[in-house]
């Protein structure tokens, strides 16, 4: 079952006297359930392609198809309901609010979804113990380690259970052994049936995913599955 599926999108930027084709009828889908990266290098049009997926962004032309749903034409408030229903956002930097625990962090996107406060507790309380981190839910952002706080983040972006879990350059401010931790809870959560769609520049993180889309000058360059995807704890045993 295709959950993302775009038709020939592009977008164009209008700079100045400038125009700038960061996309350019670009046609891709990503399957329920599968783990794919996009790769390319600086203005390649990735994180472009991954701002209209994760609805952050409209395509100048063409049409996205998210879940069986055209977000091509739709308003910024039916986009970010959208947003919050379907998508998990895990960002390079965290974005997590230093001021309130771990908990209240996870929990903040169920906020919006109805949810009274005692459910809202019980289920970033079970998002944390996911992640592993069970009982750091009352530690706050700069009480823990930068893996630490990427788990946090993970469990923020799970916690509404979205359709896909889309990770901009999850392990790009962490050091080489937390970025395996990183990739290995990954692996963990493709197991359980979750779409990971995660954007990175770095070839040995992209190795993690089961399939590569690599971009250049706003075009797929190549679609390519991966017949063996890296496993970080055989990285880990080896090492040791």
């Amino acid at each position: 079952m295709k959950i993302i599926e775009t038709s020939e999108i592009s977008r164009r930027y209008i700079m100045g006297t400038q125009v700038v084709d960061a996309l350019k009828s670009v046609t891709i889908s990503v399957n329920k359930g599968e783990y794919v990266a996009f790769m390319g290098p600086s203005g390649s049009g990735k994180s472009t392609l991954m701002n209209i997926i994760g609805c952050l962004d409209t395509p100048t032309s063409g049409t996205y198809i998210l879940n069986n749903k055209d977000v091509s034409d739709m308003t910024e408030s039916e986009l970010a309901e959208i947003r919050n229903k379907e998508i998990g956002f895990v960002f390079q930097t965290f974005n997590l609010l230093p001021r309130i625990s771990s908990l209240d962090n996870v929990a903040l996107p169920l906020i919006y979804s109805g949810l009274n406060k005692a459910d809202r507790t019980e289920k970033a309380n079970q998002a944390l113990s996911n992640v592993g981190l069970g009982d750091r839910g009352h530690h706050r952002p700069n009480e823990l380690s930068g893996g630490q706080r990427q788990r946090v983040a993970v469990a923020r972006a799970l916690v509404n259970d979205p359709s896909i879990l889309l990770a901009d350059e999850p392990t790009g401010n962490l050091d080489t052994k937390t970025s395996y931790e990183i990739m290995d809870l990954f692996d963990q959560l493709h197991s359980k049936g979750n779409t990971i769609v995660m954007v990175t520049h770095e070839e040995d993180i992209a190795m993690y995913a089961h399939r590569v889309i690599r971009l250049r000058d706003g075009l797929v360059e190549s679609d390519t599955v991966n017949p063996n995807p890296t496993k970080v704890k055989h990285i880990l045993a080896q090492e040791e």
